[in-house]
């Protein structure tokens, strides 16, 4: 899937990925699209209940050998 921005927060604890994403977030313009990679495994939860509460949409996610994968397009 092409995205516009990769943002890297593995080895970042909560809440540090999500205040990376949502400072990317910021800087993007809407429709873009941004590709976290995440080891938390509360990023699936923080992740989750942000991008409902501020209508950016989560196109996928993924896991693989401990890291999570999200792509998110903005609002």
């Amino acid at each position: 899937m092409q995205f516009d921005l990769e943002l890297d927060t593995s080895g970042l604890n909560c809440p540090l990925p999500l205040l990376r994403l949502k400072k990317s977030l910021q800087a993007m313009d809407s429709g873009q699209v941004v590709r976290v990679l995440a080891t938390d495994p509360a990023a699936v939860l923080d992740f989750g209940v942000f991008l409902d509460q501020a209508g950016h949409q989560l196109l996928e996610r993924t896991q693989a050998d401990g890291t999570l994968t999200f792509w998110i397009r903005k609002a």
